[in-house]
């Protein structure tokens, strides 16, 4: 990233070595009509922001993303893109995404912080073990 490219529409990371919070931020302004964002990276963020300190993080912001697949991410970069006060979202959003993860990250759906993004999801495609009563939850979560 670093130069403006306003025809490209799918963009795929993957890396052996973590992505920051500032290397979203210049994915966002290189590829701003971004619409398909597929993340692939298992290593932690090496700067993550604690809760306390995101009042001074830029908010990233993807307002024609239609597809996030965050299904084999470390649990940074989900909270990178489903905490509302680190990424703006745009609505109807197809989010793919392994369940154990959302469970957790979510707190069982119940994290004030990650609802206004989920609440932005319109189709929710599902890895790893998914328990029964999914749809209860999740119904009870936006």
């Amino acid at each position: 990233p670093g130069g403006l490219y306003e025809y490209v529409r799918q963009v795929s990371l993957f890396d052996e070595k973590p992505f920051e919070h500032e290397f979203f931020l210049r994915i966002q302004k290189s590829f701003p009509l971004l619409e398909i964002l597929c993340v692939k990276n298992k290593k932690p963020q090496s700067r993550k922001q604690s809760n306390d300190n995101q009042q001074y993080l830029s908010l990233i912001q993807f307002s024609s993303l239609s597809e996030l697949r965050l299904d084999d991410v470390h649990d940074d970069y989900i909270e990178e893109f489903l905490f509302h006060t680190k990424t703006y979202l745009a609505k109807n959003v197809n989010l793919f995404i392994e369940y154990e993860s959302l469970e957790r990250i979510t707190h069982d759906f119940t994290r004030e912080c990650t609802r206004i993004n989920c609440a932005k999801v319109v189709k929710l495609y599902l890895c790893g073990n998914v328990q029964e009563d999914i749809e209860k939850e999740q119904k009870s979560y936006i």
